[in-house]
Protein backbone atom coordinates (compact mmCIF):
# COMPACT_ATOMS: atom_id res chain seq x y z
CA UNK A 1 0.00 0.00 0.00
CA UNK A 2 1.27 3.47 -0.86
CA UNK A 3 1.22 5.61 2.28
CA UNK A 4 -0.11 9.09 1.66
CA UNK A 5 1.97 11.98 3.01
CA UNK A 6 4.47 9.50 4.42
CA UNK A 7 6.89 12.26 5.41
CA UNK A 8 4.34 14.05 7.62
CA UNK A 9 5.74 14.28 11.16
CA UNK A 10 3.63 12.26 13.60
CA UNK A 11 5.87 12.29 16.69
CA UNK A 12 7.64 15.68 16.73
CA UNK A 13 9.78 14.98 19.81
CA UNK A 14 11.01 11.72 18.31
CA UNK A 15 11.35 12.71 14.66
CA UNK A 16 8.98 9.94 13.54
CA UNK A 17 6.77 10.30 10.49
CA UNK A 18 3.52 8.83 9.31
CA UNK A 19 5.61 6.52 7.13
CA UNK A 20 7.46 5.30 10.24
CA UNK A 21 4.15 4.56 11.98
CA UNK A 22 2.70 2.72 8.98
CA UNK A 23 5.96 0.82 8.56
CA UNK A 24 5.83 -0.21 12.21
CA UNK A 25 2.33 -1.62 11.84
CA UNK A 26 3.38 -3.43 8.66
CA UNK A 27 6.26 -5.02 10.61
CA UNK A 28 4.21 -6.13 13.64
CA UNK A 29 1.09 -7.22 11.74
CA UNK A 30 1.80 -10.96 12.10
CA UNK A 31 1.77 -10.77 15.90
CA UNK A 32 -0.74 -7.94 16.32
CA UNK A 33 -3.58 -9.01 14.01
CA UNK A 34 -4.39 -12.20 16.00
CA UNK A 35 -5.18 -9.94 18.98
CA UNK A 36 -7.50 -7.79 16.83
CA UNK A 37 -9.18 -10.45 14.72
CA UNK A 38 -12.93 -10.71 15.18
CA UNK A 39 -13.14 -7.86 17.71
CA UNK A 40 -14.87 -4.49 17.44
CA UNK A 41 -12.26 -1.75 17.24
CA UNK A 42 -12.07 1.76 18.57
CA UNK A 43 -9.52 3.80 16.64
CA UNK A 44 -7.60 6.77 18.01
CA UNK A 45 -6.76 8.85 14.96
CA UNK A 46 -4.25 11.68 14.59
CA UNK A 47 -4.15 12.53 10.87
CA UNK A 48 -1.79 15.45 11.52
CA UNK A 49 0.33 13.79 14.19
CA UNK A 50 0.07 13.63 17.96
CA UNK A 51 0.86 17.32 18.47
CA UNK A 52 -2.42 18.22 16.75
CA UNK A 53 -5.95 17.33 17.93
CA UNK A 54 -6.99 13.71 17.47
CA UNK A 55 -10.15 11.79 18.28
CA UNK A 56 -11.54 8.39 19.19
CA UNK A 57 -13.52 6.83 16.35
CA UNK A 58 -15.82 3.92 17.14
CA UNK A 59 -17.56 3.66 13.81
CA UNK A 60 -16.28 3.36 10.23
CA UNK A 61 -15.88 6.43 8.08
CA UNK A 62 -18.12 6.83 5.06
CA UNK A 63 -15.08 6.74 2.79
CA UNK A 64 -13.79 3.38 4.06
CA UNK A 65 -13.63 0.91 1.16
CA UNK A 66 -15.78 -2.21 0.94
CA UNK A 67 -12.69 -4.32 1.59
CA UNK A 68 -12.71 -3.18 5.24
CA UNK A 69 -14.77 -5.54 7.39
CA UNK A 70 -17.63 -3.79 9.18
CA UNK A 71 -19.96 -5.58 11.60
CA UNK A 72 -23.17 -4.47 13.29
CA UNK A 73 -22.99 -4.87 17.07
CA UNK A 74 -25.90 -4.55 19.54
CA UNK A 75 -26.07 -1.64 21.95
CA UNK A 76 -27.48 -1.91 25.45
CA UNK A 77 -30.43 0.30 24.51
CA UNK A 78 -31.59 -2.17 21.88
CA UNK A 79 -30.08 -0.37 18.91
CA UNK A 80 -26.99 -1.31 16.97
CA UNK A 81 -23.71 0.29 15.94
CA UNK A 82 -21.31 -0.51 13.13
CA UNK A 83 -17.69 -1.24 14.03
CA UNK A 84 -14.54 -1.83 12.04
CA UNK A 85 -12.96 -5.27 12.49
CA UNK A 86 -9.32 -5.85 11.58
CA UNK A 87 -8.74 -9.40 10.40
CA UNK A 88 -5.64 -8.96 8.25
CA UNK A 89 -2.46 -6.98 7.68
CA UNK A 90 -3.99 -5.06 4.78
CA UNK A 91 -6.71 -3.62 7.02
CA UNK A 92 -4.17 -2.74 9.70
CA UNK A 93 -2.05 -0.87 7.18
CA UNK A 94 -5.08 0.89 5.71
CA UNK A 95 -6.13 2.12 9.15
CA UNK A 96 -2.59 3.32 9.86
CA UNK A 97 -2.71 5.22 6.57
CA UNK A 98 -5.87 6.91 7.86
CA UNK A 99 -3.87 8.32 10.74
CA UNK A 100 -4.74 5.69 13.34
CA UNK A 101 -2.04 5.72 16.00
CA UNK A 102 -3.78 3.72 18.74
CA UNK A 103 -5.94 0.59 18.44
CA UNK A 104 -8.32 -0.34 21.27
CA UNK A 105 -10.26 -3.62 21.27
CA UNK A 106 -13.31 -5.04 22.95
CA UNK A 107 -12.94 -7.86 25.47
CA UNK A 108 -15.39 -9.90 23.40
CA UNK A 109 -15.84 -10.71 19.73
CA UNK A 110 -18.44 -9.56 17.22
CA UNK A 111 -19.82 -13.12 17.21
CA UNK A 112 -20.53 -13.04 20.96
CA UNK A 113 -20.37 -9.41 22.12
CA UNK A 114 -22.16 -10.14 25.39
CA UNK A 115 -19.85 -13.01 26.40
CA UNK A 116 -16.31 -11.71 27.03
CA UNK A 117 -13.33 -13.95 26.41
CA UNK A 118 -10.95 -11.57 28.17
CA UNK A 119 -10.83 -10.08 31.67
CA UNK A 120 -8.52 -7.13 32.34
CA UNK A 121 -7.50 -5.19 35.41
CA UNK A 122 -5.75 -1.92 34.61
CA UNK A 123 -3.27 -0.34 37.01
CA UNK A 124 -3.77 3.42 36.90
CA UNK A 125 -1.12 5.03 39.12
CA UNK A 126 -0.83 8.64 40.26
CA UNK A 127 2.11 10.62 38.93
CA UNK A 128 5.41 9.67 40.53
CA UNK A 129 4.50 6.10 41.54
CA UNK A 130 7.68 3.98 41.53
CA UNK A 131 7.64 1.34 38.82
CA UNK A 132 8.76 -1.28 41.36
CA UNK A 133 5.47 -0.73 43.17
CA UNK A 134 3.50 -1.28 39.96
CA UNK A 135 5.37 -4.52 39.35
CA UNK A 136 4.60 -5.74 42.87
CA UNK A 137 0.88 -4.94 42.49
CA UNK A 138 0.80 -6.75 39.13
CA UNK A 139 2.16 -9.85 40.84
CA UNK A 140 -0.46 -9.60 43.59
CA UNK A 141 -3.17 -9.47 40.95
CA UNK A 142 -1.62 -12.50 39.26
CA UNK A 143 -1.76 -14.39 42.55
CA UNK A 144 -5.44 -13.57 43.01
CA UNK A 145 -6.19 -14.69 39.45
CA UNK A 146 -4.43 -17.97 40.02
CA UNK A 147 -6.26 -18.56 43.32
CA UNK A 148 -9.51 -18.16 41.35
CA UNK A 149 -8.41 -20.66 38.71
CA UNK A 150 -7.46 -18.09 36.08
CA UNK A 151 -4.20 -17.80 34.15
CA UNK A 152 -2.68 -14.33 34.31
CA UNK A 153 -0.87 -12.50 31.51
CA UNK A 154 0.77 -9.10 31.83
CA UNK A 155 1.17 -6.21 29.42
CA UNK A 156 3.15 -2.98 29.64
CA UNK A 157 0.57 -0.49 28.41
CA UNK A 158 2.94 1.94 26.73
CA UNK A 159 1.50 4.51 29.11
CA UNK A 160 1.77 4.72 32.91
CA UNK A 161 0.78 1.26 34.09
CA UNK A 162 0.33 -2.41 33.40
CA UNK A 163 -2.62 -4.56 32.36
CA UNK A 164 -3.13 -7.96 33.95
CA UNK A 165 -5.33 -10.08 31.68
CA UNK A 166 -6.95 -13.50 31.95
CA UNK A 167 -8.42 -15.41 28.99
CA UNK A 168 -11.99 -16.68 29.46
CA UNK A 169 -14.03 -19.37 27.74
CA UNK A 170 -16.79 -16.92 26.68
CA UNK A 171 -19.55 -18.87 28.42
CA UNK A 172 -20.46 -16.15 30.97
CA UNK A 173 -22.18 -12.84 30.30
CA UNK A 174 -20.66 -9.41 30.70
CA UNK A 175 -22.23 -8.82 34.12
CA UNK A 176 -20.65 -11.98 35.54
CA UNK A 177 -17.24 -10.99 34.19
CA UNK A 178 -17.64 -7.46 35.52
CA UNK A 179 -18.62 -8.81 38.95
CA UNK A 180 -15.60 -11.11 38.90
CA UNK A 181 -13.20 -8.33 37.91
CA UNK A 182 -14.53 -6.08 40.66
CA UNK A 183 -14.30 -8.84 43.24
CA UNK A 184 -10.69 -9.55 42.26
CA UNK A 185 -9.78 -5.85 42.37
CA UNK A 186 -11.48 -5.47 45.76
CA UNK A 187 -9.51 -8.40 47.19
CA UNK A 188 -6.20 -6.98 46.03
CA UNK A 189 -7.02 -3.45 47.24
CA UNK A 190 -8.28 -4.66 50.62
CA UNK A 191 -4.89 -6.21 51.34
CA UNK A 192 -3.16 -2.82 50.99
CA UNK A 193 -5.75 -0.04 51.41
CA UNK A 194 -3.12 2.64 52.03
CA UNK A 195 -1.64 2.22 48.53
CA UNK A 196 -4.45 0.67 46.46
CA UNK A 197 -8.04 1.68 45.74
CA UNK A 198 -11.02 0.76 43.60
CA UNK A 199 -12.70 4.15 44.15
CA UNK A 200 -14.30 5.36 40.93
CA UNK A 201 -14.06 9.07 41.75
CA UNK A 202 -10.59 10.56 41.41
CA UNK A 203 -10.98 12.82 44.42
CA UNK A 204 -11.39 9.72 46.62
CA UNK A 205 -8.23 8.00 45.39
CA UNK A 206 -5.66 10.37 46.86
CA UNK A 207 -2.16 9.16 46.02
CA UNK A 208 -3.20 5.52 45.71
CA UNK A 209 -3.00 3.26 42.65
CA UNK A 210 -6.42 2.78 41.09
CA UNK A 211 -7.27 -0.82 40.17
CA UNK A 212 -9.65 -0.28 37.29
CA UNK A 213 -12.16 -3.05 36.66
CA UNK A 214 -14.44 -0.84 34.55
CA UNK A 215 -12.87 -2.00 31.29
CA UNK A 216 -14.82 -5.23 31.71
CA UNK A 217 -18.17 -3.55 31.12
CA UNK A 218 -20.11 -4.01 27.90
CA UNK A 219 -18.54 -2.21 24.91
CA UNK A 220 -15.50 -1.17 26.94
CA UNK A 221 -12.01 -1.58 25.52
CA UNK A 222 -8.34 -1.95 26.39
CA UNK A 223 -5.32 -0.95 24.35
CA UNK A 224 -4.49 -3.70 21.87
CA UNK A 225 -1.20 -5.57 22.18
CA UNK A 226 1.49 -3.90 20.06
CA UNK A 227 -0.53 -0.73 19.56
CA UNK A 228 1.53 2.44 19.63
CA UNK A 229 0.53 5.14 22.10
CA UNK A 230 -0.04 8.77 21.19
CA UNK A 231 2.58 10.06 23.59
CA UNK A 232 6.10 11.37 23.16
CA UNK A 233 8.45 8.40 23.00
CA UNK A 234 6.20 6.39 20.65
CA UNK A 235 5.97 3.51 23.12
CA UNK A 236 4.01 0.38 22.25
CA UNK A 237 1.73 -1.73 24.42
CA UNK A 238 3.91 -4.80 24.99
CA UNK A 239 2.86 -8.28 26.18
CA UNK A 240 5.47 -9.67 28.58
CA UNK A 241 6.54 -12.95 30.03
CA UNK A 242 6.23 -12.76 33.80
CA UNK A 243 9.97 -13.21 34.28
CA UNK A 244 10.49 -9.98 32.29
CA UNK A 245 8.39 -7.91 34.67
CA UNK A 246 11.25 -7.33 37.11
CA UNK A 247 13.00 -5.04 34.64
CA UNK A 248 9.96 -3.78 32.72
CA UNK A 249 8.78 -0.20 32.50
CA UNK A 250 5.21 0.56 31.30
CA UNK A 251 6.55 2.70 28.46
CA UNK A 252 9.80 0.84 27.97
CA UNK A 253 9.39 -0.30 24.36
CA UNK A 254 9.57 2.41 21.75
CA UNK A 255 8.57 1.82 18.14
CA UNK A 256 12.18 0.92 17.31
CA UNK A 257 12.75 -1.26 20.38
CA UNK A 258 9.50 -3.14 19.79
CA UNK A 259 10.55 -4.09 16.28
CA UNK A 260 13.94 -5.22 17.60
CA UNK A 261 12.26 -7.23 20.36
CA UNK A 262 9.99 -9.08 17.94
CA UNK A 263 12.92 -9.89 15.67
CA UNK A 264 14.35 -12.08 18.44
CA UNK A 265 11.33 -13.08 20.54
CA UNK A 266 7.96 -14.72 19.97
CA UNK A 267 4.76 -13.08 21.15
CA UNK A 268 4.36 -13.99 24.85
CA UNK A 269 0.56 -14.02 24.38
CA UNK A 270 0.52 -16.30 21.33
CA UNK A 271 -1.08 -19.19 23.26
CA UNK A 272 -3.48 -17.06 25.26
CA UNK A 273 -6.68 -18.91 24.35
CA UNK A 274 -5.29 -22.29 25.35
CA UNK A 275 -5.63 -21.08 28.95
CA UNK A 276 -9.26 -19.93 28.75
CA UNK A 277 -11.19 -20.51 31.98
CA UNK A 278 -14.73 -20.15 33.29
CA UNK A 279 -15.64 -16.77 34.77
CA UNK A 280 -18.54 -18.33 36.70
CA UNK A 281 -16.26 -20.92 38.29
CA UNK A 282 -13.74 -18.22 39.19
CA UNK A 283 -16.43 -16.01 40.71
CA UNK A 284 -17.62 -18.92 42.85
CA UNK A 285 -14.08 -19.29 44.23
CA UNK A 286 -13.65 -15.58 44.89
CA UNK A 287 -17.00 -15.47 46.70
Amino acid sequence: MKISHADKVFYPDDGLTKGDVAGYYRTVADVMVPHLRGRPLTLRRFPDGIAKPGWFQKHPGEHFPDSIRVERVPRRDGGTDDYVVCDDAETLEYLANQGTVEFHVWLSTVDAPGRPDRLVLDLDPPEGTPVAELRAVSRRIRDEYEAAGLTAFVQATGGRGFHVLAPLDATAGTEVVLDLSRALADRVAAADPDRLTTAQRKEKRGDRIFLDANRNGYAQTFVAPYSLRARPGAAAATPLDWHELGKADPGGWSLTKEKQRLARKDDPWRDLDRHAASAEAALAKVG
